[in-house]
């Protein structure tokens, strides 16, 4: 399994059914938050629609932000402001990492315990992903997986609940409070923003659950 599965499209106001629509969010935090983005896919920002299609849609603002900010930049610009924030050498700007979050460290406890999660789920890291499984990216592309893939035996909405609330839920708002208040982060920071959002809406939705 990999971060990097290729999104048809990003999030727009069309007719897409819920679950299409969640799916494919997700794919898209994957590839933003694994690497610099790839110029196909900030063409594809900067052209979608930013109208809802209902007013006062709640991911409608950051959505609009997040168009805005893709729109006002180079292709090169966000290339660059993803290496200053998470690349380099050494100690990158801004973590994307579960274990730094909820433990202070990386490769600790949190990482051991989604491994464990995963392969009950099936579900490994790939030979070709030079990122540990707790990344953020790879995190949205197993939730992509548990909405859109085919195994009914663990793609389901419980499935879905329990490893948002076990491996998303207890970090990502701290996150995007880091990188949205970064003074070298623009793109990511509306990133940041649109990311809370979903999740915000994500954590109301499985809480009617409960």
């Amino acid at each position: 399994m990999s971060a990097t599965a290729t999104l048809s499209a990003p999030p727009t106001a069309s007719a897409l059914d819920e679950e299409t629509a969640r799916a494919e969010i997700y794919g898209l935090l994957a590839q933003l938050y694994y690497a610099p983005p790839a110029p196909a896919l900030l063409g594809a920002m900067r052209v979608a629609p930013t109208e809802a299609p209902a007013q006062g849609a709640f991911l409608q603002e950051p959505w609009q932000q997040l168009v805005g900010v893709a729109r006002a930049m180079t292709d090169t610009e966000v290339a660059q402001e993803y290496e200053r924030l998470f690349g380099g050498v050494g100690k990158p700007e801004v973590y994307l990492y579960a274990s730094h979050y909820l433990s202070g460290f990386l490769n600790e406890k949190p990482l051991a315990r989604l491994r464990a999660d995963l392969a009950r789920l099936g579900l490994g890291r790939g030979d070709d992903m030079p990122e540990t499984e707790d990344h953020v990216a790879y995190l949205s592309e197993v939730m992509r997986y548990l909405i859109a893939g085919e195994d009914g035996g663990v793609c389901h909405l419980e499935s879905q609940r329990q490893f948002f609330a076990d491996h998303l839920r207890p970090w990502v708002a701290q996150l995007c409070d880091t990188l949205g208040g970064h003074p070298q982060a623009r793109f990511y920071a509306s990133l940041a923003g649109f990311t809370a959002a979903f999740v915000a809406v994500e954590t109301q939705g499985f809480d009617m659950l409960e």
